[in-house]
């Protein structure tokens, strides 16, 4: 997936907009930093939805976006692992390095990007197949196992690692639609998890469910970071404080300010920061 060193994103300088006062500065080259974001912005059609972003995410860290509706948090989410690609008038502009590739190097495939940086959507959706097949759907595409041995291992250790093996143990074969909602969310999880991502983008993983399925997940995420890197996209600012290491707040488009998480929600440089936690607008 790595193209040569020389190759990168022509930004053109008609697309973009002058940057926000006190724009977030971009992340420096590091290698704790898995993605490091410079000027990016996307389009749908006409419409900007995302500007000017500058920002880079830490490795085996949780990184919260937070915002108000259409402020441009889920849009910014998918570019890291291309689903905006799916979207006939979705545009790209800036660059987004992986581990120094840029994933929108023409010669990136966006299939190998798609596994290494999983997603679980905000409505669980298993497929309609049996849990274990549910599981084993991805290994299988992308020919990570060699044996059954192999595919029942990956099986049993997935859901394990995504907190569920003790509920479907014993009901492998049952369809993962007959589950619950916080069960087919952590089923959804353990998907991602069994084609062995590195980073794993959830787009409010919890707005669907009870307050204890929703308890359940945070714990998960929690446990998950020890291997995973996690970009959670969450409209309750209170489960952003909870779950997240750092926090990215959005309006409008644009990146207003994102530094740790206890800082963000006590101490915020930009006065639309501190409104929206406040509750003035949002």
């Amino acid at each position: 997936m790595t193209p040569d060193e020389s190759s990168g994103v022509t930004v053109a300088s008609s697309d973009r907009a002058s940057a926000p006062e006190n724009a977030p500065v971009a992340a420096p080259p590091d290698e704790d930093f898995v993605f490091d974001v410079r000027g990016l912005s996307v389009f749908y059609g006409a419409f900007r939805a995302v500007r000017d972003v500058n920002m880079g995410v830490r490795r085996n860290e949780i990184t919260a976006f937070i915002g108000p509706s259409g402020c441009g948090k889920s849009t910014m989410l998918r570019s890291f692992n291309r689903m905006n690609d799916l979207i006939p008038t979705a545009r790209v502009v800036g660059s987004i390095d992986y581990h120094g590739v840029d994933l929108y190097d023409p010669r990136v495939d966006p299939v190998e990007v798609r596994r290494r940086i999983g997603m679980v959507f905000q409505k669980p959706n298993p497929f309609p197949k049996s849990i274990y097949e549910n599981v084993a759907y991805g290994a299988r595409v992308h020919g990570l196992v060699s044996s059954r041995g192999e595919l029942d291992d990956l099986v049993e250790e997935s859901p394990l690692k995504a907190g569920l093996i003790e509920e479907v143990k014993d009901r492998l074969q049952e369809p993962g639609t007959g589950l619950s909602g916080g069960q087919q969310q952590r089923l959804c999880i353990a998907r991602a998890i069994a084609v062995s991502p590195e980073v794993i983008l959830m787009d409010e993983p919890c707005s669907a469910l009870d307050p204890i399925a929703t308890a359940k997940i945070e714990e998960l995420i929690d446990e998950l970071h020890e291997n995973f890197t996690i970009v959670i996209v969450t409209h309750n600012m209170q489960q952003a404080a909870r779950v997240s290491q750092r926090t990215a707040f959005f309006h409008l488009g644009i990146l207003v300010e994102e530094g740790e998480t206890g800082k963000i929600f006590t101490n915020p440089r930009d006065e639309r920061t501190q409104d929206y936690i406040t509750g003035r607008f949002g």
